[in-house]
């Protein structure tokens, strides 16, 4: 019999063997098919307390463990005014899963909740500051957020429905205000449920959603609309088990030509600009 394995030990051996197929190779693809990571980058991978963002630590930490590529991590937790006993999850999971995270404190939540419009924005634009100004004060060039492929398809369709916008979610950002530096998407290629299945087989409990506003506003409003776009792609994916593969193509086959308008560096353009010259 062989010995038996540490507890983080088994789950990082489950990344790579059960969950090579969902999880590994998909995490891989976006790496290498975006070019997410360079030899020499220093990147700052944030971790939120949930169950993406920590997967997405394994998954960094693997890959720094086996690249041929050079590159450095530092795993940066912000505390923006968690409760006691989330800050302490968030720890107990880091210690478990042998990630050394570096935690800082800022006032998000009280700044953000505040406010009666748009709290929900203003945390995330926040939050996202608050992650590019430390990670460059750490030497970082890059930040590495936990958004996965059911966030592209959803945030897409969330757009479109409620925003009057066709707008995606891109697997890599320079920041605008933070010359420099730059935010990637390893995840953008993995699936939601296949994450929800490897926590569950590794019996792992991870923070669900530790603002107090959401939670407030879900009980008065019967949730949110991401929860909406997320139990209607359900019901599609029982007539068409391909629907989200088919609308992530379509993000990356736009025909610009046959669109009446669009935006492109902020400036809006009709099809009328050169309809005459064709």
């Amino acid at each position: 019999m062989g010995r038996e394995l540490e507890p983080c030990q088994a789950i990082e051996r489950s990344i790579i063997t059960k969950f090579r197929k969902t999880l590994w190779r998909p995490f891989v693809e976006a790496v290498k098919r975006y070019e997410l990571i360079q030899a020499g980058d220093h990147i700052a991978v944030c971790i939120s307390g949930g169950k993406d963002s920590m997967l997405m630590a394994k998954l960094m930490q693997e890959l720094h463990r086996h690249s041929e590529v050079p590159f450095d991590l530092t795993f940066l937790v912000m505390d923006p005014g968690y409760s006691p006993a989330n800050r302490a999850k968030i720890e107990e999971n880091a210690a478990l899963l042998q990630v050394p995270v570096t935690i800082f404190e800022s006032d998000v939540f009280a700044v953000a909740n505040s406010v009666e419009e748009s709290p929900c924005y203003l945390c995330a634009r926040m939050r996202r500051g608050h992650l590019y100004s430390k990670a460059k004060e750490l030497g970082c060039n890059k930040i590495a957020l936990g958004h996965h492929f059911s966030d592209v398809i959803e945030t897409t369709l969330i757009g479109m429905f409620w925003g009057a916008q066709l707008q995606g979610m891109m697997p890599k950002l320079h920041s605008t205000n933070f010359p420099g530096m730059e935010l990637i998407r390893p995840l953008y290629c993995v699936h939601e449920d296949d994450i929800i299945a490897w926590v569950r087989y590794n019996r792992l409990e991870f923070l669900q959603c530790a603002c107090r506003f959401t939670e407030n506003a879900a009980l008065h409003q019967g949730g949110s609309k991401r929860q909406e776009v997320k139990e209607l792609l359900r019901a599609l994916r029982k007539e068409s088990p391909n629907i989200e593969k088919s609308i992530f193509t379509a993000l990356h086959a736009v025909c610009l030509d046959t669109f009446p308008g669009y935006k492109s560096g902020g400036v809006e353009h009709s099809f009328l600009e050169d309809y005459d010259e064709e």
